[in-house]
C-alpha cells in the first residue's frame, strides 16, 4: 500500500458532505440492493442523494466518518453501542426523505428494521457505508479506508461488523479479514446481504 495513499486518509468535516454525499450516490447507483429498493433508474440518483445526506448528518455525529483525499471515497462508521438507529432520527430524516422517497421509504426503513434485527450485541465497531467514486475504483481506495480502522480494531481489541450487499464489495472485505457469519436473503423477494464479523487480528488474504 502506497504511503500516500494511507496518509490520504482522513476524518471527514460538515464541510465534505456535499461531495461525500455525491460519492456515495454514485458508488451505490448499481447497488444490487438499491436497485432492488428504488428500481426505476430515473430517480435513484436523487433518492440515494437524500439517502446518504440523512445518513452522513448520523454518523458525523460519531466522528468516526472518514474520507480519502477530496472524498474520492468514504466510510461511514459507528463505535461500540452507537450502531442502532433512533426514532428520533427516523422523524427527523422525514422532511428529507419523503419528497423523492414516497412510498418507498416505508418499505426501506422495513428492510433496514429487518437487517438490524440481526446485527450482533457484543462491543464493535460498525461499518455501515463504504463507497468510492466509480471514477475512482479498483485503485485501492477502499482497501486504504478499510485498512485505517481495521488496524485501530487491532490495537484496541475490538471487533468489527458490516453488512456487504454486493459479491464485489463481499470479496473486498473478505479479504481483510471479514467473515461472513449469515447470508440474508430480504423479505419478501429481494437479493441477499451478507452479514460479515471480523475478530481482532483478523487474517488478510490480499
Amino acid at each position: 500500500m502506497r504511503e500516500e495513499q494511507v496518509h490520504a486518509v482522513r476524518r471527514s468535516t460538515a464541510g465534505d458532505r456535499p461531495a461525500v454525499v455525491r460519492t456515495l450516490a454514485r458508488a451505490f447507483f448499481d447497488d444490487p440492493v438499491m436497485r432492488w429498493l428504488f428500481p426505476r433508474h430515473e430517480g435513484r440518483g436523487a433518492i440515494l442523494e437524500a439517502f446518504f445526506d440523512v445518513s452522513l448528518g448520523i454518523y458525523l455525529r460519531h466522528d468516526e466518518t472518514y474520507v480519502h483525499g477530496d472524498c474520492a471515497g468514504a466510510a461511514l462508521w459507528a463505535p461500540p453501542g452507537a450502531w442502532k438507529l433512533r426514532t428520533a432520527d427516523i422523524l427527523r430524516s422525514a422532511p428529507r426523505l419523503i419528497p423523492v422517497m414516497r412510498t418507498k421509504l416505508v418499505r426501506g426503513l422495513r428492510v433496514m428494521t429487518y437487517v438490524e434485527r440481526h446485527h450482533p450485541t457484543d462491543p464493535h465497531f460498525y461499518l455501515a457505508v463504504l463507497g468510492t467514486d466509480p471514477e475512482h475504483q479498483n485503485r485501492g481506495i477502499g482497501s486504504v479506508l478499510l485498512r485505517s480502522m481495521t488496524e485501530r480494531c487491532d490495537r484496541e481489541g475490538l471487533p468489527a461488523y458490516l453488512e456487504a450487499s454486493s459479491e464485489d464489495s463481499k470479496r473486498l472485505y473478505e479479504r481483510h479479514g471479514f467473515r461472513v457469519t449469515k447470508e440474508l436473503p430480504l423479505p419478501p423477494d429481494g437479493p441477499p446481504v451478507w452479514l460479515m464479523w471480523r475478530d481482532v487480528g483478523g487474517a488478510r488474504r490480499s
